[in-house]
Formats: C-alpha cells, structure tokens, sequence
C-alpha cells in the first residue's frame, strides 16, 4: 500500500507520573518468591524492564486519550473542523459500549460529519488505525485524521500479582506463563495525520513527515500464544493474560521478518536504506533476537522498554515520539516502524522523517 499525500503532522504523547519499578513487583510478590525461593531481581534480569508506569487507580483510557490528542492537535494549531476521522485504538477502553472513540470526539470538540469508532488489534491498534485515517487521505475522502489510543497496565498488574500470590499449586514452570503480564505498562500517545496540502511545514518548506508504505502480515495459526480472559470491560476491569513466552517470540520474529521482506518489496528499499528501526517494545531478549534476524543494526534502533515495559498499541507510537525528542531521528531519515502484535499479525510503516511537531510529558522519561 503506497501513499503520496499522507504526513504524520504531530505526536502527542502522555505517560503517567506513577513508576512501579521490578523491584517494588518482587517486593510485592513476596509470598510467591519465598514459596518457590526464585532469586531477587528475575523480572529485570529476564525482561531487560527497569520500570513501567501506571494510571492512577480509576483511570478510565479515554482521560488521557483526551490530553493526549489535544497535544498533538494544539501542537500544530489545525482547525478541528478539518479532522475528519477519530479512532480510538488500544486495547484499553471505556467500556463494551458505546465506543471510547465517542467521548474522546466529544471531548476534543471535533465536528459531527467526523468518522468515530474504536479498532482493536492488540499492540497493533493504533498502527491500524494510521494505515485507515491515511487510505481515507489519500483516497480525498478527509483531509485530516487522529489516531490515539491509551493502555491501563494497572489492573492487569494487580490482578496478576493477586492471583500469583494466593495460587499455592504454582510451580516454577507452572508460573511462567504469567511472567509476561508484569512487563506490562501504560501510556497514552495519538498521532495526528494530514494530507500534504494541510501540513503546517509546507506553508514554509517542503519537510513534512511522509508516510510512504503500509504493509501487513498475518500469521493467525500462532492466535493461542498469548491470550487475556474474556472481555471484562465495564465487568470491574480485572483482567488476566496467558503467554507462551518462548513460541510467541520464535513464531512473532518470524512473522516480523516475512513483514519486513513484504515492505521492501512494496517500498523498493533496501535494509541499507533504512536510518533508524522503531519496533513493538517487548523486552532485550526480544530486541536481540528480532534485529538479528531482520538483518538491522541495535544502535540504530530506538527503545522506551527499560522505562515503559510493553505497553501494548501505543509501544510503537510513544517509542517513535520519544526518537524524535531524543534526536534520534533527524529530518532525512528513513524510518521503518516495524510492528508485531498476538495473533500474531504484523503492521509495518516505512516513512521519510520531517517536520512532526512532538508534545505532551514524554520529556520526564529522560529527566530523572
């Protein structure tokens, strides 16, 4: 899928002031640690996550979806009559119905012609919901859209640690599938999207952002690997995950990599042609294993995890803003944005980085 007309306008970008660091989980997990005397500082040890940062108790995700959008929305002036699409994409939301979307719309006083509704895919849901908002731009359907999307790692994190530690018949092997739930963290990050012509650089220069290719791959045999209960949205919100850990990372690079041989084909680009590498943030091990086979080089990929855990759709967003903050992105690059969520399905972006206007807190990620 190839874009001439779509330009990543601006980010913007709220994560929580709350840290829980590894060791305040192991603290907490106490009882589980003393019974099966796993060693002190597993969790980091494995994961390669220092911290992750949660909501305060009561956050429903279409709070700082509202803070977030408005960033990126006041961060380049638009008129909010021209946004002619909203999606709400993580896998957090409000409840059942109606769509979070909904009073995300409301709340940022967008028009009543504007597309609302919510998209769910995993850790790839405001991926999709870029590669939507830009067909509708390129086909002149609208001539501006935001994407934006909010994870809630707090309840899944306590329920987690509830379960772990009342559960007396776990063993050490029997436990491992919970692992995964503790590098889980939250954030919230909207990525507003332009036709060319609309963009604020190009009443100066020619430098927007350009999002050039979309593809997808989909491995859905691999749909077991890592799977929450049943829907619990406004069923008081106390979910629960079950991961195969090791199969879900073997068989996710390796729809990440027929991802990317997908791209290169679309895009005409080399591996060489890429700059910088922006991929869904699991842990270390993962990163390792997934440039390696990919074929790109660690320093020039960008990562959030060790501060932010996984946190699900908004990962590959807020690592992408946090590139851009750090200058780890300069005007030129070529970017490829490389996601993988269960299911497993990949999303993959390539773009050619400009102008996009990042906004909101993400600077206190790097300040302490």
């Amino acid at each position: 899928m190839q874009f001439n007309n779509v330009c990543l306008e601006s980010i913007g970008a709220i994560i929580p002031d709350e840290i829980w660091n590894s060791e305040k989980i192991e603290t907490d997990l106490a009882p589980l640690y003393s019974r099966l005397k796993l060693p002190e500082g597993r969790l980091a040890l494995m994961s390669g996550i220092d911290e992750r940062r949660v909501w305060s108790r009561g956050t429903m995700p279409s709070g700082p979806s509202v803070q977030s959008a408005n960033a990126a929305i006041d961060a380049v002036g638009i008129d909010r009559q021209e946004i002619g699409c909203l999606i709400h994409a993580s896998v957090c939301r409000d409840f059942l119905e109606p769509a979070t979307a909904s009073r995300v719309h409301h709340e940022l006083g967008l028009p009543h012609d504007c597309w609302v509704y919510d998209v769910s895919n995993a850790c790839l849901g405001v991926m999709n919901g870029a590669v939507q908002i830009a067909m509708m731009i390129e086909s002149g359907a609208i001539r501006a859209g935001i994407v934006v999307g909010t994870e809630n790692s707090r309840p899944l994190l306590e329920q987690t640690i509830s379960r772990l530690n009342a559960d007396s018949s776990l063993t050490r092997k029997s436990v491992k599938p919970a692992f995964a739930s503790l590098t889980i963290g939250s954030g919230s990050c909207a990525w507003l999207l332009v036709h060319r012509d609309l963009s604020s650089s190009n009443k100066q220069t020619p430098s927007s952002t350009l999002i050039e290719t979309a593809v997808a791959e989909a491995r859905t045999e691999f749909n077991d690997l890592c799977r929450s209960d049943q829907d619990s949205a406004g069923s008081g919100m106390q979910p629960l995950m079950d991961t195969d850990s090791e199969r879900l990372m073997a068989e996710g690079i390796a729809t990440g990599v027929a991802g990317l041989e997908r791209l290169l084909s679309e895009s005409g680009l080399s591996r060489g042609d890429f700059d910088r590498t922006v991929c869904h943030q699991v842990g270390s091990r993962h990163r390792v294993e997934m440039l390696k086979a990919m074929g790109f080089s660690i320093e020039n990929d960008s990562a959030t995890f060790a501060k932010l855990g996984n946190t699900g759709s908004v990962a590959l967003p807020l690592t992408l803003a946090a590139a851009a903050a750090r200058g780890e992105l300069v005007a030129g690059n070529q970017v490829a944005m490389l996601g993988i969520g269960s299911g497993i399905n990949s999303v993959m972006l390539s773009a050619k980085w400009g102008q996009t206007s990042i906004s909101g807190n993400l600077a206190d990620l790097d300040a302490q």
